[in-house]
């Protein structure tokens, strides 16, 4: 029974090839964009842990301050979970990387020392929201003359002000991608509901021979559920395909353009992966849109029959 089933809803997609070609089409075009959004909000992601990462907070050390004081404030910041890769820098040291700055002009160094340079103590965040609280505790510290912020370009409001600017950004991604998805998924449900109407109703006398004959409310329903779900997964695997090619074809030139980020993932078990999680999200989304359309296709026509 089960395999007749499967068959005659097999032999469904045969007989409308035109129609069957329509919906497929439509829901791989929804699907490939839909991919592309996946990767997209993905990549909006590394983006903002790249960024969370990067900014250098900047302790200036007081001249006079005590070797004890800056020890116990350097041994805080190692134990506070919000700091990452904490370096402290000498004077000496902060002076070697400024003849290395301006390596292409030695005279400038010629004019200063190392006493010219404060030694400080130089960290980034894990996220980018800690920055402003940890520049506030800093500043009210003995031991430290001013802090400075790499991301900063100014006032002290500044390191708010680039924390609230990526976040806004990779925020409106997240929701033009989401609210972009979901209306291509309702389009392609409403899409799918049409034409398997449609299909339902060319149907109605085979249908009406059925109920006559005492088939069950499963039996009817089932060719067209297979028939809807073979549409809609193939249009989805199709979408996904489509994408993951064009993907595969310009990760060369995204990982040039976007270097260092790595808005995609550069190691292929990685990337496959990424890819092997997307194809399960739409194939699941795929059935249960076939499933529903189908349903609800099915039920309106026995509904008006009786």
């Amino acid at each position: 029974m089960k395999g007749t089933k499967l068959s005659l809803g097999f032999s469904y997609v045969r007989r409308a090839p035109y129609q069957a070609l329509a919906v497929v089409s439509v829901m791989a075009v929804s699907f490939f964009i839909i991919s592309l959004l996946g990767v997209l909000m993905y990549g909006s992601e590394q983006v903002l842990k790249y960024f969370e990462s990067q900014p250098q907070i900047i302790a200036f050390l007081k001249e006079d301050a005590k070797g004890g004081d800056v020890d116990a404030l350097e041994q805080k910041l190692r134990s506070d979970g919000r700091v990452k890769e904490l370096k402290r820098v000498s004077k000496e040291e902060a002076f070697e990387l400024y003849k290395s700055d301006t390596s292409d002009n030695p005279l400038l160094a010629q004019f200063v020392s190392p006493t010219s340079f404060p030694a400080s103590l130089e960290f980034s965040t894990y996220e980018l929201t800690a920055a402003n609280e940890l520049i506030k505790e800093l500043q009210s510290s003995d031991v430290v003359d001013n802090v400075g912020f790499t991301a900063s370009v100014g006032s002290q409001n500044e390191p708010e002000s680039v924390i609230g600017r990526i976040r806004n950004v990779t925020t409106g991604i997240r929701v033009t991608g989401i609210v972009s998805a979901l209306v291509l998924t309702v389009t392609s449900f409403i899409v799918l509901l049409v034409i398997m109407s449609l299909r339902v109703s060319m149907r109605r006398s085979e249908i009406e021979s059925m109920n006559l004959i005492g088939a069950s409310s499963w039996f009817i329903r089932a060719p067209v559920l297979v028939e809807a779900i073979v549409y809609s997964t193939l249009g989805a695997f199709l979408g996904w395909l489509s994408a993951s090619v064009v993907l595969l074809y310009s990760s060369p030139r995204i990982f040039t353009f976007t270097n260092p980020i790595n808005v995609i993932p550069r190691e292929p078990q990685t990337l496959l992966t990424l890819l092997a999680i997307l194809l399960g999200i739409q194939l699941i989304s795929s059935v249960v849109i076939a499933v529903v359309g189908a349903w609800i296709a099915v039920s309106r026509h026995i509904r008006f029959q009786r």
